[in-house]
């Protein structure tokens, strides 16, 4: 069983890794992790688990290792108030002015010699949080976080009488720490503000009155309304009232779409015109919206390379830069004794710059970004890790029928009325959408039949009075030892009819091209090998590839020589399958991302890596813009805060920086990384445009 917990303010790396720890004490708890970029810790737990006793337990070890932790269920999140600054750094604020009147002071003779001890005093309310962190630190025996480095380096200021440079020290930490939260919390709002998906209320009619509830609340079967402007709270049927829908919430799509009694409709779409009644089909936590919005603030506990590098290199990097900054004393101190305070402050100053938050931070927030953009517009990725793959895909297997066409079948051509009359008594007891376009193109009656079978793959066998027919591939026929069948194929499915072991004829059915398979098909052919795998026969098969811009093919294959097909494809990357998510579960299932188009079926979304919330194949194309997008400026936050790092490192291994400049290496260039991933949110919306209810 798994729940998760929101930790606001928890953005220390060090920190968080320690109360993943420590959370394991808890004999209720299997496992934990963080993730930064929404401040959830995902837990596994086990059956004893008890919210309310568990929360106050977690609070306790978190205040042990951090303080200003919020923590709260998952449900309470948006109930949790932002702390002020003036509360948080009030004996900040304190020693601040206790420092300003030593200064008026120092204006006058006589005080001056007595003021250093007024400074001892501010500087003990301005560093009281980095002394009790430093205290709890020391006590879950933790030598190598911030804190302890911020307080011996200060200390060693006020020791060498800087007591005005070890205080702005510590004020512009303060103020750069303030930022960050406030840096952190701000991207989680705007990449949040971009899905937009959380549903306040629903109107549920009961006895005749309309009672507004928690979605939460809504029971399967529950009769509910919807006003104009407000969203579908769940999944279910219109029983009264015809409207139009904005579904760019969950599909990107800027296009209304119209609904009339009987429809069934998707949770998290607007209603933008009449009032609409619906029946709840689901509950909410089984609705499309829920199960959207926990796969996007999920998606980036699926971490990849990159981050689970920075991850190892922080462990091992602050621990190695910690021992050089000791022999950074040591070595000169035993050259040069008398210079041992200096010596001292620049070990102090090497240990601030060290910390490694902008990589740790700025790197998964990069991700979050990424795929918030990427949600908006109707792309679902299930991790972060598929996002930063499509980098890396040299090999696209694709489906025909949906994907590269519209499925949108017509009867192109038959050999007589006959023949199409076998043909459409037949398939009328198929779901298929061949079968129903053949049954609907008949203009006469149907026949019926007392047994039917349905041939996985191949047709249709029905029987009656003595009579049987076949209906379907030229397989099918074969297989039944049919002769005199036509030998070529013409364009399009053809499907054989045989009555009594005689063949009669065929009809053919022709599906539509997608405008944007060619132009997508042919962008796409500049990143990877793609092969179209269709059941169709070679003529068919020939005909689209050809018309989509000149993609491999393999044709006439049933669903398992699809799988077969497709493994075979040789690459030295990853490959990737494009299906529509029904038909080609099994395919997205096996590949190393299995990509569905549509409009977000349940199948699609419980076995694919990234879904495509519409069928615009356009939306592929972006998915891989987002992706590459993604991948810079992740590369560039690990370039900028190494670079920096390493450059104040080695000019404070010189005796060159002064403290205010580690300050700026340590908490600016975190902003700097924080605010680059934004770029991901605020750049260009692509070919999303939202639609505002009146």
């Amino acid at each position: 069983m798994v729940k998760k917990v929101v930790m606001k303010n928890l953005i220390c790396s060090g920190c968080a890794a320690k109360i993943e720890k420590a959370m394991l004490e808890l004999s209720y708890i299997k496992s934990a992790n963080f993730n930064f970029a929404n401040q959830t810790m995902l837990l596994e737990v086990g059956e004893e688990y008890n919210e309310k006793q568990a929360i106050p337990e977690i609070q306790e070890i978190v205040d042990r290792i951090e303080s200003d932790v919020d923590v709260v269920p998952y449900g309470e999140r948006f109930k949790v108030e932002p702390r002020k600054f003036i509360h948080t750094y009030r004996f900040v604020l304190i020693g601040a002015l206790i420092y300003a009147i030593g200064s008026i002071l120092g204006y006058f003779d006589i005080l001056r010699p007595r003021l250093n001890m007024l400074y001892w005093v501010g500087y003990a309310f301005i560093a009281h949080k980095i002394i009790h962190n430093t205290y709890k630190g020391l006590k879950n025996k933790e030598f190598f976080n911030e804190n302890v480095l911020m307080l011996i380096a200060t200390l060693a200021a006020m020791f060498i009488e800087k007591p005005f440079e070890a205080a702005l020290v510590i004020i512009f930490y303060s103020v750069g720490e303030h930022w960050q939260h406030r840096a952190v919390d701000r991207s989680k709002n705007e990449i949040s503000s971009l899905m937009d998906l959380h549903i306040e209320y629903a109107n549920v009619i009961e006895n005749g009155k309309i009672i507004m509830k928690d979605p939460i609340a809504i029971k399967k079967g529950d009769r509910l309304m919807v006003r104009n402007g407000e969203k579908i709270p769940v999944d279910g049927v219109v029983k009264k009232g015809t409207s139009s829908l904005n579904t760019s919430a969950l599909t990107g799509e800027s296009r209304l779409q119209d609904v009339d009694e009987g429809d069934y409709i998707l949770s998290g779409n607007i209603n933008m015109g009449n009032v609409l009644e619906l029946e709840a089909s689901k509950e909410y936590s089984e609705s499309t919206i829920a199960k959207i919005i926990d796969l996007i603030e999920n998606a980036t506990n699926k971490k990849t390379k990159t981050e689970n590098f920075i991850t190892r290199f922080a462990r091992i990097y602050t621990p190695v830069v910690t021992g050089l900054a000791f022999l950074l004393f040591l070595i000169p101190s035993l050259i040069n004794p008398a210079g041992m305070e200096d010596y001292i402050f620049r070990a102090a100053i090497f240990l601030v710059i060290s910390c490694p938050c902008a990589l740790v931070l700025s790197i998964p927030l990069s991700y979050f970004a990424g795929i918030g953009k990427s949600a908006k517009e109707g792309i679902l990725f299930k991790g972060s890790n598929f996002l930063d793959a499509l980098n890396s895909v040299t090999a696209i297997g694709i489906d025909k029928t949906g994907t590269l066409t519209h499925g949108n079948f017509e009867v192109a051509g038959y050999t007589d009325l006959t023949t199409l009359k076998y043909a459409a008594s037949v398939e009328q007891y198929s779901s298929h959408p061949i079968a129903q376009s053949i049954a609907k193109s008949y203009p006469g009656t149907l026949e019926e039949y007392d047994s039917v079978e349905e041939i996985g793959g191949f047709g249709m066998k029905a029987k009656q009075n003595g009579k049987t027919i076949l209906v379907g591939s030229r397989k099918l026929l074969e297989q039944e030892n049919i002769e005199n069948i036509e030998k070529y194929d013409t364009a399009g499915t053809n499907i054989f009819v045989a009555v009594n072991n005689q063949y009669v004829g065929r009809v053919v059915v022709k599906d539509q091209i997608r405008e944007s398979s060619r132009t997508v098909m042919k962008d796409l052919k500049k990143r990877a090998r793609i092969t179209m795998l269709t059941g169709d026969n070679e003529a068919t098969a020939a005909e689209v590839a050809y018309d989509v811009g000149g993609i491999d093919y393999a044709h006439s294959l049933l669903p398992e020589d699809k799988i077969e097909v497709f493994k075979s494809l040789r690459t030295r990357g990853t490959k990737m399958y494009v299906g529509d998510g029904i038909n080609d579960a099994p395919l997205i299932q096996s590949a190393d991302i299995g990509i569905a188009m549509g409009t977000g079926s349940e199948l699609a979304i419980d076995v694919a890596d990234v879904i495509i919330m519409n069928d615009d194949l356009t939306l592929l194309k972006r998915a891989f813009t987002l992706s590459k997008k993604t991948r810079r400026i992740v590369l560039q936050n690990i370039v900028l805060s190494l670079s920096v790092k390493f450059f104040f490192l080695f000019l404070a291994g010189f005796g060159a920086t002064t403290m205010l400049m580690a300050i700026f290496a340590d908490v600016g260039i975190t902003l700097i990384a924080v605010m680059n991933a934004l770029r991901l949110v605020y750049g260009k919306r692509g070919m999303t445009r939202v639609y505002k209810p009146s």
